[in-house]
């Protein structure tokens, strides 16, 4: 009988993410489920008090069209089997049925900055970590082994206080391989491009109308693009725009990673996509310095879901 490993899947970055590692894992049974939780998120999450997570209804139901489409099996939850390894892009939260199992973390992308949440949740215990965001990531250590982006993240971890000895740098699935983005058809080139955040949707505050006089000035006469984030209230970012910079091109669809790779210059805060920016060498204006980000780029190396694959096969054999 086939060895089985659930996949915790959420933004349609670790969805794709986890359908991409558990490809190279083809001698083992494969179920998949959108994000989770139980306690009081769990029940939070039910009463659709979650939908700016990857908890909401609307980011699990794409999750699910996703998984259908490309047929995968489900089990909602984890609940269904007893699972002999869990692979999972967070440990910000992980429900208790799924701590007694061994557990692959893998980055799932930029991590936050250190405010003072973060300090707070690493410093108390009784503060859950989530609070603080993706700053908290790996402060879990629930599970055998970390697959991280790079280097610079290996550091960036064991700094934060993360086992050495758990951290595997093998690079992240959508991120290891940014020049195949070089060949596309979007029809727009040589702009200047403006990844939006969901910072309003989750609380966090921004004054966007002046960061788009700021990005007009960036762009020196330039064309500006926005490409509106997913989480994000298009109508109102739509109408800001059009007020503001209403020469602007708004995209709320479409390829982010194409409209970088045909940009000659990527504005965003801290987003997974300046790491697109970065690998393919463009001008990219975020909150890191530049030695930094390319320290933090993850590893071009065109295999990172193999190599988890890898770690996975031996914390499951081993």
């Amino acid at each position: 009988m086939k060895k089985k490993i659930l996949f915790i899947c959420g933004s349609m970055n670790q969805t794709t993410q986890m359908h991409q590692i558990s490809g190279c894992l083809t001698d083992y049974d494969h179920y998949f489920s959108p994000f989770f939780s139980d306690g009081i998120l769990g029940a939070a999450s039910e009463r659709g008090l979650l939908e700016f997570t990857i908890m909401g209804r609307k980011r699990s139901e794409r999750t699910l069209d996703y998984l259908r489409l490309h047929e995968c099996k489900l089990d909602i939850g984890g609940l269904g089997y007893d699972y002999d390894l869990v692979v999972t892009c967070t440990d910000l939260i992980v429900p208790r049925h799924i701590r007694r199992k061994k557990i692959v973390l893998v980055q799932e992308g930029m991590t936050e900055p250190e405010t003072v949440l973060y300090h707070l949740a690493r410093n108390f215990q009784w503060i859950p970590r989530w609070i603080a965001g993706t700053s908290t990531t790996g402060l879990s250590d629930v599970y055998e082994k970390f697959c991280v982006a790079s280097e610079g993240y290996r550091e960036l971890f064991i700094n934060k206080g993360v086992n050495p000895t758990k951290i595997v740098v093998t690079s992240i699935p959508n991120f290891d391989n940014c020049e195949q983005y070089l060949q596309n058809d979007f029809q727009y080139r040589d702009y200047v491009l403006v990844c939006t955040s969901d910072n309003r949707e989750t609380f966090i505050y921004e004054n966007r109308i002046k960061n788009i006089r700021k990005y007009l000035e960036m762009a020196e006469g330039s064309q500006l693009m926005f490409k509106l984030h997913p989480n994000e209230n298009a109508e109102r970012a739509i109408r800001e725009i059009g007020q503001y910079a209403p020469e602007s091109l708004v995209f709320s669809e479409g390829r982010t990673e194409e409209m970088i790779a045909n940009s000659r210059m990527l504005i965003a805060q801290f987003s997974s996509t300046i790491f697109v920016g970065s690998a393919l060498n463009k001008v990219v204006h975020c909150g890191l310095p530049s030695d930094l980000l390319k320290a933090l780029t993850p590893l071009q190396n065109k295999s990172a879901a193999r190599n988890i694959a890898e770690v996975c096969r031996q914390v499951i054999d081993g």
